[in-house]
């Protein structure tokens, strides 16, 4: 199977893996010829990636380090979670059941983390659903997770985190939504409104009696950074807590490499570029490579180009170092196609990959 990019899909490609809506029901089935309105229709639901089948790659299997199941289910508590805070008086908060539910979701995931299997795969929007908030509350919880976990923390603080990373954003639920959902550039007061998410969210979690006051600061400092030059309170380096400083790397990822209206997504290693090239001023560099060293950096079905001119599509991930996948080669440094063969970076040192590419292939 091949990773493409939606937008770039060719009508006649068959999908290797089915797509799934809202509702957990398949929407296009495995198998299925894909036709032009098709595609239409999926770049229309921001759908960033679909794999693509490939018949020189039948026998490469996904795997990742949580199901579709399992991330739709935590999405559905997410949603049914902040529909309950708009629904509610000023004075009624989440309910124990639906923090219950929260929980639950977490040490799902969690126990998905611990032994780690292999290095995180998320792509962004692999799920439709009709949110933007709440499929990014719940990557955010996966990513902050994993540095935890990177991190040895215990397991009680990984679920903690778990649980400030998918309330994190709660407060935008107080934001007008015609600024949220704004496609155009922000102006200077509408920036003023999005940035106020973090104080509603800080003062809705604080008054309930059910949930740790460090989940409410979860929310307040996620957009804090070490150098203080962030928001609302612009502290900086050991004034953030540890929570916040987690959940703002995993925030900034899953936003840069998730599909926007009014931008399309990066790839994980580009991402990753943004981390680093703040690393030590804006995020704790500490925790910056312990997320390097947690995510699929060159996802499964990912072609890359290689340093020795030769291309190929990625198959398997190595736990060990997952800068340098396993490689099946479909193109030779002079453009001839050979018999598919395979090269494993791991144990080629002298070969790094130098280009990646979610586009449809040209014959």
């Amino acid at each position: 199977m091949r990773l493409v990019a939606t937008k770039s899909v060719k009508p006649g490609s068959k999908l290797a893996q089915p797509v799934y809506n809202d509702k957990g029901s398949i929407l296009v089935q495995r198998d299925v010829e894909l036709t032009r309105k098709m595609i239409n229709r999926l770049k229309a639901l921001r759908y960033t990636y679909v794999y693509i089948r490939d018949d020189r790659l039948l026998d490469v299997e996904l795997e990742f380090s949580t199901s579709s199941e399992e991330r739709l289910k935590a999405m559905q508590v997410i949603y049914k979670s902040f529909q309950e805070i708009k629904q509610s008086d000023n004075g009624k908060y989440l309910t124990e059941k639906m923090t219950d539910k929260i929980t639950t979701s977490i040490q799902e995931m969690v126990s998905n983390l611990r032994p780690k299997r292999q290095t995180l795969t998320i792509l962004s929007d692999m799920l439709i659903f009709d949110d933007y908030i709440f499929s990014h509350s719940v990557n955010v919880a996966l990513y902050a997770m994993a540095i935890a976990n990177e991190m040895k923390l215990p397991v009680s603080v990984v679920e903690e985190i778990g649980f400030g990373a998918i309330l994190h954003d709660v407060g935008k639920m107080f934001v007008p939504q015609e600024v949220l959902q704004k496609t155009g550039k922000l102006n200077d007061e509408e920036f003023e409104k999005i940035k106020e998410h973090t104080t509603k969210g800080f003062h809705y979690l604080r008054k309930m009696n059910n949930i740790p006051l460090v989940i409410a600061h979860c929310a307040y400092q996620h957009h804090e950074r070490m150098n203080g030059s962030g928001y609302p309170r612009g502290i900086q380096g050991s004034d953030i807590h540890l929570y916040g400083k987690i959940i703002g790397i995993a925030d900034v990822f899953d936003a840069v490499t998730s599909n926007r209206v009014y931008r399309d997504a990066m790839l994980p290693h580009e991402g990753l570029e943004i981390l680093f090239a703040g690393a030590g001023e804006l995020f704790d560099m500490e925790m910056v490579e312990a997320f390097k060293r947690s995510v699929a950096i060159y996802p499964t079905g990912l072609t890359v180009r290689l340093s020795d001119g030769r291309a190929g599509i990625v198959i398997r991930q190595n736990e060990d170092i997952n800068t340098r996948p396993i490689v099946r080669i479909l193109e030779e440094a002079d453009g001839t196609e050979p018999d598919p063969y395979e090269v494993n970076l791991y144990e080629h040192l002298n070969i790094t990959v130098v280009a990646c590419s979610t586009a449809a292939e040209s014959h």
